[in-house]
């Protein structure tokens, strides 16, 4: 029972989906709300509320990681994406919205899609059971990015701190150059995975036999369905705020390891992912409102942990601030190169 009330926490993303709600069924300032909620209450609160280190006891991690609670709360998210998204494509009333609405309200799609079409399929493509890797699947197809599914488990994962991921921004990187290495790079390496997995099980004509091809096929017949039933100009906005939620997933990715490496042991090897190996976050808003994604050194030393038992390690290098601020900052290179390189230097993190 105690397990369950505490689950209830994880509720508070939908403050955003709420929010997002509004931005699509009103005009004004409420098509802008999930951009000042995510960008500007939250950073502001997160530099009051102190984080907050505490890891569960054994007994409490044990109750939570069987209670199936937290894993209704990620079908929730599922259902409410879908919803938010036909809100997003059935209320654009062009002749009573002005530009800056129309901005506000892609921008906020765009949000959903980074925060709850990639990041909750994050978490639901970790699981093994088929159930959930179907419905991380599906939200990722919210967001088109569907190769993520591909790349982020049998790549990132493998490559993480080493120069064979894109996925990982390399020290005095900027946030700008490290978009099209990851967008490009992770992109190719998901054909790559799925064209020698479909090999290594002997399918005829792998090049299309696999399922990053399938991925295509589906998120280009998703793309022509929006068309048929909303037209060129809502289905483009779509698109827009498709690539703004990939942009935001990958603006994560670079505070997350940024500047991080692994030791070479061998031509061919690195040293195993240890938890000094992710940057790290105990930011409460930021933990609660991406279901403890910014846990991440925990995240990649255990991968399979599921996101409420996810752990604080004290080698893990920590953000000064949470995921939102640290997103804003590393929009100017120069003050984040000036923060980030300080903080590695208080923590003896070295290149």
């Amino acid at each position: 029972m105690i397990t369950s009330i505490k689950s209830l926490k994880y509720l508070t993303p939908f403050a955003l989906q709420a929010l997002g709600i509004l931005a699509f069924t009103n005009k004004g300032i409420y098509c802008w709300l999930p951009l000042l909620f995510t960008f500007f209450l939250v950073p502001l609160l997160e530099l009051l509320i102190k984080p907050n280190s505490n890891n569960l006891d054994q007994v409490e991690e044990e109750l939570a990681k069987k209670n199936k609670a937290y894993d209704f709360i990620l079908y929730l998210a599922v259902i409410l994406q879908y919803y938010s998204l036909w809100l997003f494509l059935s209320n654009f009333d062009f002749a009573n919205l002005t530009s800056l609405e129309v901005t506000g309200r892609v921008l906020s799609m765009g949000l959903l899609c980074g925060t709850f079409g990639i990041n909750v399929a994050h978490e639901l493509g970790h699981r093994v059971n088929v159930f959930d890797q179907f419905l991380a699947k599906s939200l990722l197809l919210t967001s088109l990015y569907m190769h993520f599914f591909i790349e982020h488990n049998k790549g990132h994962h493998k490559h993480v701190a080493t120069p064979h991921d894109p996925s990982t921004a390399k020290l005095n990187q900027s946030l700008y150059l490290f978009w099209p290495q990851t967008l490009i790079g992770t992109y190719k390496s998901a054909w790559h995975i799925a064209i020698q997995e479909a090999k290594k099980k002997n399918k005829l004509f792998y090049q299309v036999n696999n399922e990053m091809f399938l991925f295509q096929i589906l998120q280009l017949s998703f793309v022509l369905c929006l068309y048929f039933f909303f037209g060129f100009t809502i289905t483009l906005l779509f698109i827009v705020a498709a690539l703004i939620g990939a942009l935001l997933l990958e603006t994560v990715n670079y505070i997350e390891h940024y500047g991080l490496t692994r030791q070479q042991t061998t031509n061919n090897q690195y040293e195993r992912v240890q938890p000094e190996h992710s940057w790290n976050s105990n930011h409460v808003l930021g933990r609660l409102l991406l279901f403890e994604l910014s846990r991440h050194s925990d995240h990649h030393y255990m991968a399979s942990r599921k996101y409420q038992i996810l752990r604080n390690t004290d080698n893990a290098p920590q953000m000064p601030t949470g995921y939102p601020g640290m997103m804003l900052l590393s929009l100017f290179p120069t003050l984040w190169f000036k923060v980030m390189h300080n903080q590695m230097h208080i923590q003896h993190i070295k290149d």
